[in-house]
């Protein structure tokens, strides 16, 4: 297999791609994946991969390649990769209509053998029935329960205070931290002290998770935030703004909230939260992942079963 995705992150190749790979590896035999990142940013910048993934192409022999992200994708299709799968993430199906509409004419024209995308509403929104939808999964040895008030002291937090966990970088603007803060502003609690998930390596974020008294994610949109899948897996308490497949992640399990965006409402989830987090520690959240079958293992098989349909096509 190759992984035709963007290398452009911190840390080259995203963690959450880089996970995807690795989850593969580990759950199913006899699969290989070689990576190709993408340098270069916008349309030009992608545009200039193109003859270098062509020669790679003619060089090695891939059974399929994997496309993450619409424009390593089209990428991809002008290098004349074949037979081409793509993973589609929430920013490209929340695109204007004529974005969607050149997604679809690459699909059509150069014969994408499937489109993954995160959730119901990705694929409500893309207008494709054919879209499959297959969320990421959850590595259950990473993201496991543990000490909060340990955590805490590894973190160096104040394990007098109370402390949420803003899943994100705030500086994203489709992350709606404007929100969080307003909410805050209503509540006016000096025990409260708020955290930031951004810059955080892999090793180091369960602990902030499990670190955190409630986890909080106040997106505008979102297709199927890891974030939340991964603070369920600790069983952490979280307020989450209702986009992407977060209800339906989060069911009707207690310590979990969904929040409009009134700043008023998002505030009395808080405190719910908060309180929740006091009186009950932790949520049944892992529970609630393995029921939905979004752990690691479960979803590299879905994976590899759609990689042997396109191969034997």
């Amino acid at each position: 297999m190759l992984f035709v995705c963007s290398g452009n992150s911190n840390s080259g190749i995203s963690p959450i791609i880089n996970n995807q790979a690795s989850a593969l590896r580990e759950h199913i035999d006899g699969l290989s994946i070689d990576f190709f990142p993408i340098v270069g940013k916008g349309f030009k910048g992608y545009a200039n991969n193109i003859i270098r993934l062509k020669r790679k192409l003619k060089k090695e022999k891939y059974d399929i390649i994997h496309a993450h992200y619409s424009l390593s994708a089209f990428v991809a299709s002008l290098a004349g990769a074949k037979p081409l799968i793509v993973s589609l993430m929430g920013s490209d199906v929340k695109a204007s209509y004529y974005y969607k509409l050149i997604i679809k004419l690459f699909q059509y024209f150069f014969l994408w053998k499937a489109i993954i995308v995160k959730s119901e509403d990705m694929k409500k929104s893309l207008k494709s029935q054919n879209a499959i939808v297959l969320p990421n999964g959850v590595d259950f040895k990473r993201f496991v329960p543990m000490i909060k008030e340990e955590c805490q002291e590894i973190l160096k937090w104040d394990t007098q205070k109370m402390h949420l966990l803003f899943a994100s970088n705030p500086q994203r603007p489709e992350k709606n931290f404007a929100l969080t803060q307003q909410a805050l502003e209503l509540l006016n609690r000096e025990d409260i002290e708020i955290h930031f998930l951004m810059n955080v390596s892999n090793e180091q974020t369960p602990i902030w998770y499990n670190a955190a008294d409630v986890v909080i994610l106040t997106s505008l949109w979102e297709g199927s935030p890891n974030a939340i899948k991964e603070a369920m897996a600790c069983n952490r308490p979280i307020v989450s703004t209702n986009v992407g497949d977060v209800s339906w992640l989060f069911g009707d399990i207690p310590g979990c909230y969904l929040t409009d965006f009134n700043a008023k409402v998002c505030a009395d989830n808080i405190t719910k939260a908060l309180l929740f987090s006091i009186e009950k520690g932790g949520t049944n959240g892992r529970e609630r992942i393995i029921k939905l079958r979004l752990e690691n293992r479960q979803v590299s098989e879905a994976i590899a079963n759609l990689y042997k349909s396109v191969s034997n096509n």
